[in-house]
């Protein structure tokens, strides 16, 4: 990295979700940095010129290379709740006033991630259903 980011948000995974909070954090001009394992993501976000770690976002010395130290936020998109967990664990652990947002596939890892420390966790099943029952709910 060119300079050494400081009050950034570390975007961990490059899915769906990840790849729509960096797309949002762009739109607002905050400066991030993404951490992602898949080599063909990899391609992707190097060809898009963003900021990027090579590597495993439950590791210390993969989230010391993007300045957790440094950073006031991260968002933890991988799909594997398990991985999402160990991340939140690893980064309070390096970081203990970063704010974290997470994912969870199901109430009870959510639960465990808040009890872990997350500030928000966004459960992307239960947001579709609620949508969708918004909207069944609107028929006559």
């Amino acid at each position: 990295m060119e300079d050494h980011p400081k009050n950034h948000v570390i975007v961990c995974g490059y899915g769906l979700a990840g790849e729509k909070i960096v797309e949002i954090l762009m739109q607002h001009g905050i400066r991030f940095v993404v951490i992602e394992i898949d080599p063909n993501k990899i391609k992707e976000i190097e060809e898009k010129k963003i900021e990027c770690v090579h590597g495993d976002a439950t590791s210390s010395s993969t989230l010391e290379k993007a300045w957790i130290g440094d950073a006031k936020a991260i968002a933890i998109a991988m799909d594997d709740d398990a991985k999402n967990l160990f991340a939140l664990i690893t980064a309070k652990s390096l970081n203990e006033k970063i704010v974290v947002v997470t994912r969870a596939n199901d109430e009870f890892i959510k639960s465990k991630l808040e009890d872990a420390g997350a500030n928000f966790v966004a459960t992307p099943n239960k947001s579709v259903s609620d949508e969708i029952l918004r909207e069944l709910s609107g028929l006559s």
